[in-house]
């Protein structure tokens, strides 16, 4: 079995609506897991939808993530 994540919401009569479509699973029938934000405010309820949509690589991309140099930490001797 494969695994996609992807993002969507669920209308006023139950029904899941996906984000985007999925170009490789056409005409088949899958079985899912849906995640729900356990806030109910609203602007949290924000955040968490701007976090689950950020993908990892924009993140690590961001120059104020790269806060780590070489003169960080100790050496690491892995002959012990």
């Amino acid at each position: 079995m494969r695994a996609i994540e992807i993002t969507g919401s669920v209308d006023e009569e139950g029904f899941v609506q996906l984000d985007q479509p999925l170009a490789e699973a056409k005409l088949t029938r899958f079985r899912g897991i849906l995640l729900f934000p356990e806030v109910d405010n609203s602007q949290d309820q924000e955040w968490s939808l701007s976090a689950i949509q950020a993908s990892t690589g924009d993140l690590l991309d961001d120059p104020e993530e790269d806060i780590y140099t070489l003169e960080d930490g100790e050496p690491l001797d892995d002959e012990a």
